[in-house]
């Protein structure tokens, strides 16, 4: 098994950045370079019954959301949020504060 975890986290070792952050692109005559946000993770294992009957095994998965990208300015490189994904990302923040105020709230009763 634990070859299996090394063969893994060789895998994904390297490549934080390089997913997070994309290639340049070049929109007409502006230059921009895309930022995601990055998440993985992989899980394992083995064991066996009493009669010794044995197995193993594995998996992983993960995903990206485009946040926006850095574009240039005559200030300097500026982050440009990308506003769906913003919404998409905040509507869990925004449910949790409702219930925490609705929570408070109903204590104060």
């Amino acid at each position: 098994m634990a070859n299996l975890a090394d063969r893994l986290a060789d895998g994904v070792k390297d490549r934080g950045v390089k997913l997070a952050y994309g290639a340049p692109v070049t929109l007409g005559e502006d230059e921009a370079v895309p930022v995601s946000l990055v998440f993985y993770g992989f899980g394992g294992g083995n064991g066996s019954d009493s009669e010794g009957n044995g197995g193993e095994g594995g998996g992983g998965g993960g995903a990206a959301i485009p946040v926006g990208a850095y574009t240039a300015s005559p200030e300097g490189p500026v982050f440009v949020p990308n506003l769906i994904a913003l919404l998409g990302v905040s509507i869990p923040l925004v449910c949790a504060g409702g219930w925490a105020l609705a929570r408070v709230i109903k204590a104060f009763k």
